[in-house]
């Protein structure tokens, strides 16, 4: 069926913008695009932000004598 000059496409899923759900959507989106991404190796290392201080410290410390 064609449109007329006056209709617009409807956007493939039009019933995303509801009443919550969104942020889950958003979520959900956020992790299927890390996971791509990882599985394409377009980066070695991924890992929630919380945990990376912690890990570089880690990796930074290993092998060395501790001042602390």
């Amino acid at each position: 069926m064609r449109l007329k000059r006056w209709e617009s496409p409807r956007r493939q899923g039009r019933n995303d913008k509801g009443k919550g759900g969104s942020a889950r959507q958003r979520q959900l989106k956020k992790q299927f695009k890390m996971l791509s991404k990882k599985l394409k190796g377009g980066e070695s290392n991924i890992s929630p932000l919380f945990l990376s201080p912690a890990i570089a410290a880690k990796k930074s410390s290993f092998g060395k004598l501790s001042v602390f």
